[in-house]
Formats: C-alpha cells, sequence, structure tokens
C-alpha cells in the first residue's frame, strides 16, 4: 500500500507541476506544427512535380503522355512516403523518444525480413522494370491474365486495373508475366453489312464508298478513310460485304457502331435492303385416299 501511494503523490505532484504542462503544451504544438508542415510540404511538392511535367510537355525532348503520367503519379507516392517518414521520425523526437537506435534496428530487421519477404522484392523489382521499360502506362488499356481494363496506377508494388463495369482490380507486380496492352498501336474496327440478293451489289458499294470518303471530317477517332474490302461471305439470304476502317486506340468499338448507323443510314436512302430473316411456310394438304383403302 505504501509503494502504490508513493506512486499516486508523485503522480500528482507531476502533474500539479507548471513545467509539465508546459512540456506537454510544447509538445503538441510542435507535433500539429510537424503535421501542418508535412501536409503544406507534400501541397508544394506534388504542385511543383505537376508543373515541371507541365513545362516537359512544351519541350522538344519530351516523352509520352502516357509514361509523363505514370511518372507523375509515382513522384506524388515517393515524395508522399518520404515526408511522411520523415515526420514521424520527428515527432518521436518530439516525445524524447531516441530514433538512432530505431534506425539501426530497421536495417537489422529489414536484413531478417528480406530473406522471409521474396514475394514483396520479386513485387518490387518487377514493378521497377515494368516503369522502367514502358510496358504500359497510367491511363493504358491492358489485358493481364483474366482481368482486362485501364491502368488507374503503377506502384513499385501493385498495379491497379479498373474494368469497364467498375470493378477495381489490385494485382502484385510479381504476378504480372504477360501482358497485352491495346494502347500501343491504332486499332482497327470490323464491320459486316448484309445486302439482299435481289439488291445490285454493285450499287451497293458505289453508295458504301461514297460515304467512307466523308467520314473522317465527321470523326477525328478514324486514322485514314475505311475501307471497302467486298463481298465476305454468301449467307441463307444476304450477301455480306465487309468494311474495315483504323482507329484511334481503343476506338474501334465505338466507330463500328457509328459506321453501322452511318451506313444503314445511307443504304435507305438510296432504297438498297438490308435483309431480315425470312421463313417460308408450306401448308401440307389432306392426302387422298387410294380405292379399296379404309
Amino acid at each position: 500500500m505504501g509503494s502504490k501511494q508513493s506512486i499516486i503523490q508523485n503522480l500528482s505532484k507531476t502533474f500539479q507541476n507548471e513545467n509539465t504542462w508546459v512540456g506537454i503544451g510544447e509538445g503538441l504544438v510542435k507535433i500539429m506544427a510537424i503535421i501542418i508542415l508535412s501536409n503544406l510540404v507534400i501541397k508544394i511538392g506534388k504542385i511543383t512535380i505537376h508543373n515541371m511535367f507541365k513545362l516537359r510537355s512544351r519541350s522538344p525532348l519530351r516523352v509520352s503522355e502516357r509514361r509523363e503520367a505514370t511518372m507523375e503519379k509515382l513522384l506524388d507516392n515517393i515524395l508522399s512516403y518520404v515526408v511522411y517518414f520523415a515526420s514521424f521520425m520527428m515527432i518521436l523526437s518530439t516525445l524524447t523518444i531516441d530514433v538512432k537506435p530505431l534506425l539501426a534496428g530497421a536495417g537489422i530487421l529489414g536484413l531478417a525480413v528480406g530473406f522471409g519477404a521474396q514475394n514483396l522484392v520479386k513485387d518490387i523489382i518487377t514493378g521497377f522494370f515494368i516503369i522502367f521499360e514502358d510496358q504500359f502506362s497510367v491511363g493504358d488499356h491492358i489485358r493481364v491474365g483474366q482481368f482486362e481494363g485501364n491502368v488507374e496506377s503503377i506502384g513499385l508494388r501493385t498495379t491497379k486495373i479498373k474494368n469497364w463495369t467498375g470493378e477495381l482490380h489490385i494485382l502484385p507486380n510479381g504476378s504480372i508475366n504477360q501482358v497485352t496492352n491495346f494502347s500501343l498501336n491504332n486499332s482497327v474496327s470490323v464491320v459486316d453489312v448484309g445486302i439482299a440478293y435481289e439488291e445490285d451489289i454493285d450499287k451497293a458499294e458505289k453508295v458504301i464508298q461514297e460515304l467512307l470518303v466523308k467520314l473522317p471530317q465527321q470523326y477525328e477517332d478514324l486514322i485514314k478513310v475505311p475501307e471497302l474490302l467486298g463481298v465476305q461471305n454468301l449467307g441463307p439470304s444476304e450477301i455480306v460485304l465487309r468494311i474495315i476502317a483504323e482507329t484511334l486506340p481503343m476506338r474501334h468499338f465505338y466507330m463500328a457502331r457509328m459506321l453501322r448507323k452511318e451506313i444503314k443510314m445511307a443504304l435507305d436512302a438510296n432504297g438498297i435492303e438490308i435483309p431480315f430473316p425470312r421463313l417460308v411456310m408450306y401448308s401440307r394438304q389432306n392426302e387422298t385416299k387410294e380405292p379399296g383403302s379404309n
């Protein structure tokens, strides 16, 4: 009981001392100042990084926009990690905790963890080579295994891919073995149009060709005039004509829909029929009975 009372008395004296509250107040003020200063440094640093890339966009020695967007987000993340780590160390120092043993122990701990965290090391090394080799960048449309979508961000450890339906897939970089990048080269739209057998194929091809010449002026996604290849197939009730169009990367789906719409309107305007499925029905008459049959 005596020891407990002495502890309580010591605590009471400590908290009744003005110097104690002054020290606590100074510590809280320093911690708040460190947090505010850290957020300010991060904000100014990100603005500086973004302005640097804006200036590079006007330089004749600039790299691709894809790579610039990737590097910009990566530098933002690195800046945040570095500032937050430095702030954490400063807060510990403010709390009169010696950070030197922690830093020394962190090196030994990191060495020990490195042997057991081979997957983490693999992720970081793979992420470095993805960025260094420019395999894909932020904004690219890629397929990795069963996952396909737009790249939201690339880090040293993970890559985030957003599907067109909204799902966000977070993949460890070490698991990315094969990548299909749809955004590096131009895409191609393939459109098949059916023409009725009763129609004049030469007239239909002429109408479509005249339309295709005008389309690049209406749609910026078209790289050049779409090409009418000719008769692709002889179907059950139609002659199929095939049209191909080179488009900007990942704009082929949109242009295929627009081509079908424009071709349908042009054929209707010239009285050329696009066939629909037809069903012929036969009515069997009652069979006549032979003489002598019941």
